[in-house]
């Protein structure tokens, strides 16, 4: 699988190896992967500039948990181009239609899909969400 464009992604999750994992996944198809393990960390590399066209969050976080993550970033308009998408193990109708009131492009349940159909998944949201 190559890529037609070549995203900037950032991941946000406080799983070590998740993180790593994904990074690699996604840096094999060609993406420029930036990751973060905290909200924090996530607003320090926007507020440096990192511009990402894809943003892959976690819910469950230490501090704030990635849809209150989101909803500071749209409040402070930082990515205001980025397709966001949850990837988490929260898989309740709470936090999904908390997920939906702020927009995100998608939803995805850890859990229930592998490694490779999360790449797959993301690629399909950001080609139905390209802008």
């Amino acid at each position: 699988m190559t890529l037609k464009k070549k995203y900037n992604i950032l991941l946000v999750d406080d799983d070590t190896f998740l993180l790593g994992m994904y990074a690699s996944k996604f840096g094999k198809i060609g993406m420029n992967v930036e990751i973060a393990g905290n909200a924090q960390e996530a607003f320090a590399k926007l507020k440096d500039g990192f511009k990402p066209d894809i943003m892959l969050l976690d819910v469950i976080m230490p501090g704030i948990d990635g849809l209150e993550f989101y909803e500071k970033v749209k409040k402070d308009n930082l990515t205001p181009d980025t397709i966001v998408i949850m990837l988490t193990n929260q898989g309740g109708s709470v936090d999904i239609e908390r997920a939906q009131k702020l927009n995100v492009a998608g939803y995805i349940v850890k859990a229930t899909t592998i490694p490779s159909e999360v790449v797959e998944e993301v690629l399909k949201i950001v080609e139905l969400n390209k802008k």
